[in-house]
């Protein structure tokens, strides 16, 4: 590899850690139950990123670093043999940019409402759901990710919502 691939490949890394860093964080540490465990998870995503070859990433790394974030999440989650439900504290990763406490504080309680009705899902509608309204994905990156159908997932998301509408007593 020549000094310019080097440092091509160098700067598209960077640039995957720092968009994907943060989400793929929030996303292991939902399904370890533990922030710093997300962490490790992630960090190792991208340690795998830097041994696979670009070309073949190319029009899929979305899907590919999910899985295998996903992936090696599940492994730990198994090894430890435990689940824990996240609390709200452990989800919101990110901390809010907006000034005006009010308008935080009614977004907090809301978020921490709809948190509490989604941890009262099914996990695989808990896993769809994170992975379309809070990483962002399409169905087909969520079908990639969680060995379902396309068809599948938009099934689990509809029921989700409709349960979710139902706890909120949200009508339509």
């Amino acid at each position: 590899m020549s000094s310019n691939e080097h440092s091509a490949t160098s700067d598209w890394i960077n640039t995957v850690v720092e968009k994907f860093e943060r989400p793929l964080v929030r996303y292991a540490a939902q399904i370890t139950g533990d922030l710093e465990r997300g962490r490790d998870v992630a960090q190792d995503t991208f340690l795998r990123l830097c041994k696979q070859d670009r070309q073949q990433l190319d029009g899929h790394l979305v899907e590919w670093l999910y899985t295998v974030c996903r992936n090696r999440a599940l492994d730990i989650r198994r090894k430890e043999s435990r689940m824990r439900s996240m609390t709200a504290e452990q989800a919101t990763v990110q901390e809010s940019r907006d000034t005006d406490q009010t308008v935080v504080t009614e977004q907090q309680d809301t978020t921490d409402r709809v948190l509490e009705f989604v941890d009262k899902l099914t996990e695989n509608q808990r896993e769809v759901v994170r992975l379309k309204f809070q990483h962002g994905l399409s169905y087909k990156e969520i079908a990639a990710v969680t060995e379902l159908s396309a068809s599948n997932v938009g099934y689990l998301i509809h029921t989700a919502i409709k349960k979710l509408r139902v706890e909120l007593g949200v009508t339509t």
